[in-house]
């Protein structure tokens, strides 16, 4: 029996939750897996599992070996990295991701200028805008936008983007801008709900948190095809401030209610706490930040004039 991996097929089944999610999550079958946890029980002379409707939960023997095994994987991975010179250069495997079209405006560029910078290390970039989980992910630093939940991950903040909402000018031609969140439901509207459900959109007004009403005219599920839309003249559009930078510099979309404007969004870079932070790792970090910081700063929308 290979003690190292039915260690990990235990921990996995221990952070699924199930043994099944666990061998989704490891690729292998769930025969596999079971196989392994009981073979590994079976050498301990010692139930680690107690197997229930509910899922699974550890005996007190199996909480106390998974606290171990978890330390003793982590010392064979620190090992390992210090072998392999992460900690004397940079160099090595880096996982990042991003949302997708905030990754390909401005995180790809810093990427590739990293790379220049660093021939020993290599990136795997995942755009994708569903929330990826550091551990189930294999992800060592991601970029999030938005308020961060209290989970213990270091972040370093590189900027903000706002949330605004714009219109083709041959939309505000026709129909007007409007003046006040409440005027949102004579409009048309571009959202991401059902058009079969009204919707709103939340405000802010000399610092009270407010919400437009709309029943929209046509919803979308991605921004792109939205912002296609806006720029066709189909309606109002609400985005992040990056995703219309282009648009509203060229004037094929205008900004509107920018005097209710919710708070903005705060932007980081957010990576796992390590014992000693490997070299490719904390380069990224200082390599990116400030490049990141100017990107935002360079890319802030100007205010449309009174």
């Amino acid at each position: 029996m290979d003690r190292f991996d039915a260690i990990a097929m235990l921990i996995a089944a221990v952070d699924a939750g199930s043994l099944s999610k666990a061998s989704r999550r490891l690729g292998l079958p769930l025969a596999t897996v079971s196989r392994k946890v009981a073979d590994l029980e079976k050498h301990l002379r010692a139930a680690l599992l107690i197997r229930s409707a509910k899922g699974l939960e550890l005996t007190d023997a199996g909480r106390a070996y998974v606290e171990a095994a978890k330390a003793i994987l982590e010392q064979l991975h620190e090992a390992e990295r210090a072998a392999a010179g992460e900690y004397t250069e940079p160099r090595g495997d880096l996982i990042i991701t991003a949302p997708v079209m905030f990754g390909r405006l401005h995180l790809l560029p810093t990427v590739t200028g990293f790379l220049e910078a660093y021939p020993d290390v290599a990136v795997d970039l995942k755009l994708t805008d569903r929330i990826t989980h550091f551990l189930d992910d294999q992800i060592d630093v991601a970029l999030r936008i938005g308020a961060l939940p209290d989970s213990g991950l270091i972040a370093t903040r590189v900027g903000e983007v706002r949330h605004v909402v714009c219109a083709a000018p041959a939309y505000l031609a026709t129909h007007g801008a409007p003046a006040t969140p409440d005027e949102l439901a004579r409009h048309r509207v571009i959202s991401f709900e059902s058009v079969s459900t009204g919707g709103a959109w939340p405000f802010r007004q000399n610092g009270v948190a407010r919400t437009g009403a709309f029943r929209s005219r046509l919803s979308v599920n991605t921004i792109d095809a939205a912002l296609d839309a806006g720029r066709a003249g189909a309606g109002l559009v609400r985005a992040l401030s990056y995703q219309v930078n282009e648009d509203v510099r060229a004037g094929r979309l205008r900004l509107v209610l920018e005097d209710f404007e919710a708070a903005p969004r705060p932007v980081h870079l957010v990576y796992a706490p390590q014992g000693r932070l490997p070299l490719k790792l904390r380069a990224f970090i200082d390599f990116a930040v400030p490049r990141l910081r100017d990107r935002l700063t360079r890319a802030a929308l100007p205010a449309t004039p009174p």
